[in-house]
């Protein structure tokens, strides 16, 4: 077949790839038979190399079982297909556009492949889907901007995307890299599927959650939808195998959940309808897209309230918090608590000026430490540099003088730690509270310098 007129005309890079057909319905080489101007100029720009029609694909394109998967598709069903992936090992995305040929050859089948990449994502691409897709990827857009509760709209989403892919599960497993760990995100589980969910799995989950790398080997999805999927992966990663073979999953569709350059993590749903995989795979490439966009958003947003409201050092409550909570207290808005203290650390000067600010730093989360361990029923608020307040509900006053007791007896156990503790209990108003215990505090702190006075301005 003359492929090179075919291919004379098109402006765009082109190629016309060859498939093995096999009778038990497999396929096996996949080579680029033929190639336009722009093809060879850029296979040799990539490769260093002048490209050799007939080469094995692999020689052009990187080695992907999708991509095998799509040409395959296009010959046997004799349709054109369109597909626009991020390529994000290379940081490219990929346009690609496949359309079955005639062939002269019963056993190898021909498909036409134009295709562009681009460093950004370009909207218009992604945009040209089927209307039944475009149409289910608008649903799950409008449920996570639409819903106040963005946990219970993801779950929302995890539900449509499991019943549009007739699957038995479906789930959003965030992995922490730094930390070695996994967050089951949300998840839908068809009742009756027979399967466990998520949280029969998660203790120790990130060994198997680590693999995935690896077997994506730059793939945009991995695709498991028989048997003979089954058995390549078995030989590939063992590890995720034998966890799919316990758990009962016959199939599986696993895609990343990345953000620019950043991984957040994975998407799966389990045991769906492989008659329909290409369909599948169109709608979770691009839902996956927004789903990661927005999971960026929201782990950016817990980031901004945590800085807005934990102190980053101590890892207790922050001024900023604390002010906030004596507003509603004022405002009638939250209870009085029973109990306020001050406790103010001796000897921080000290510490800083004769042993570092290090020291000083750790000085201030051992102190930390011990308030949370003893009022682990209150609120610990970093006040100021070395000043804590803490706020205690529902606590008897005999009670409360022995955990102040309590304090003291574990900062003494430290090398440097020591407090000077003010308490208020039983007032209805909390300024006057707070001021009452601050007084309090530091009429103690005069008195342990007075003890002490080769420590005082120290």
């Amino acid at each position: 077949m003359d492929f090179d007129k075919l291919l004379l005309n098109h402006r765009g890079k082109a190629c016309v790839i060859a498939v093995e057909l096999f009778p038990d319905g497999s396929y096996g080489n996949i080579r680029v038979v033929a190639g336009n101007k722009a093809h060879c100029d850029d296979i040799e720009a990539l490769t260093h190399h002048p490209f050799v029609p007939g080469c094995p694909y692999e020689a052009c394109f990187p080695k992907n079982p999708n991509f095998e998967e799509h040409c395959y598709r296009c010959i046997c069903d004799g349709k054109p297909l369109h597909a626009y992936v991020n390529l994000y090992m290379m940081n490219l995305w990929l346009n690609m556009f496949l359309l079955p040929l005639d062939s002269d050859k019963e056993n190898i089948g021909y498909c036409f492949y134009c295709y562009d990449v681009a460093p950004k994502a370009d909207s218009s691409a992604m945009a040209d889907l089927s209307a039944e897709t475009a149409s289910d990827v608008l649903k799950a857009c409008i449920k996570l901007r639409g819903s106040d509760d963005i946990r219970q709209a993801f779950h929302d989403v995890v539900c449509d995307i499991r019943e549009i892919c007739k699957a038995d599960h479906c789930c959003i497993l965030l992995t922490d890299d730094e930390n070695r760990t996994c967050t089951n995100f949300a998840e839908s589980l068809r009742e009756g599927a027979g399967l466990f969910p998520m949280s029969h799995y998660m203790d120790g989950f990130y060994n198997v959650a680590k693999t995935w790398p690896d077997t994506l080997a730059g793939s945009t999805c991995i695709i498991i939808k028989d048997e003979n999927d089954m058995a390549k992966l078995c030989e590939q990663n063992p590890i995720w195998h034998a966890s799919l073979e316990q758990a009962g999953v016959n199939s599986v569709v696993l895609f990343p959940l990345r953000h620019g350059l950043q991984s957040l993590g994975y998407m799966w749903v389990i045991n769906f309808d492989t008659a329909n995989v290409l369909k599948i795979k169109e709608t979770l490439e691009v839902t996956t897209f927004f789903l990661a966009s927005e999971i960026a958003s929201y782990q950016l947003l817990n980031k901004l309230e945590i800085m807005s409201t934990i102190d980053s050092l101590t890892g207790v409550r922050n001024r900023n918090m604390m002010n906030n909570r004596v507003d509603e207290i004022v405002a009638g808005r939250e209870p009085v608590p029973v109990a306020v203290l001050f406790a103010d650390l001796n000897g921080l000067k000290r510490v800083n000026d004769d042993c570092g600010h290090s020291a000083g730093d750790k000085m201030l989360q051992t102190a930390a430490s011990i308030l949370q361990g003893v009022f682990h029923d209150g609120e610990v608020y970093r006040a100021g540099g070395d000043e804590f307040m803490i706020l205690v509900p529902g606590i008897e006053e005999e009670e409360l003088q022995n955990r102040v007791a309590r304090v003291h007896f574990l900062s003494g156990k430290t090398e440097d730690v020591r407090f000077s503790i003010g308490v208020c209990y039983g007032k209805k108003d909390i300024r006057k509270a707070m001021r009452l215990a601050d007084e309090r505090m530091y009429a103690f702190k005069n008195a342990y310098y007075e003890a002490h006075p080769d420590l005082k301005y120290r």
